[in-house]
């Protein structure tokens, strides 16, 4: 079966210009899962056995407890989904992740990956500058959940993520805000 790898090509050129070393070598080892609308890929309490990036689809990433879920991520287009920290340090996840269309992944699975690391030197700096970026997603995400209100949260993503409202149910934006869909419909008939 020949493997899409367009995007995840594209991803690297764009996201990790330099790391262009071993490239191909990493692309080949990468094989294709695929999982239907409504399928949990990832379960709180186990461990990322495997760097999964996502070529087409929609997943939401979120905490839950035995009375609710938090909405923390949706994943719309093509990138890296995998808890990073899980994976790299072999510790269970605190996240969930489940599919909110039909979804295909591409995945390596760990051991493959980190022959990979040690080959190419390159594989150091995409794992530093990935912890990188999330580190800044997640300061940045908290930051904005202490200081700004629903509604401001609301406006950001009608600028920064458009696609999130137009593809992801309202509840689970509802979710994500930390409020009722109530009160996001409230917030929306305001703003418009």
């Amino acid at each position: 079966m020949n493997i899409d790898t367009s995007e995840i090509t594209s991803f690297f050129k764009t996201q990790y210009p330099l790391n262009q070393e071993g490239l191909k070598e990493l692309l080949d080892l990468f094989s294709v899962k695929e999982f239907k609308k409504n399928t949990l890929i990832l379960k709180a309490d186990s461990k990322q056995q495997q760097l999964c990036f996502l070529n087409k689809g929609i997943i939401r990433e979120y905490y839950a407890s035995t009375d609710k879920e938090i909405n923390i991520n949706f994943y719309t287009k093509p990138q890296f989904i995998t808890d990073l920290s899980s994976f790299i340090n072999d510790t269970k996840t605190k996240k969930y992740q489940e599919t909110l269309t039909d979804v295909e992944l591409l995945v390596i699975d760990k051991v493959s990956f980190r022959k990979i690391l040690n080959k190419h030197k390159c594989g150091k700096s995409f794992i530093e500058l990935s912890f990188q970026k999330l580190l800044k997603q997640k300061e940045l995400f908290e930051y904005n959940r202490i200081t700004k209100s629903s509604e401001e949260l609301y406006r950001e993503l009608l600028i920064y993520k458009p696609n999130w409202l137009q593809t992801i149910p309202q509840y689970h934006i509802a979710s994500y805000l930390n409020i009722t869909p109530e009160t996001l419909s409230r917030i929306r008939k305001r703003i418009s």
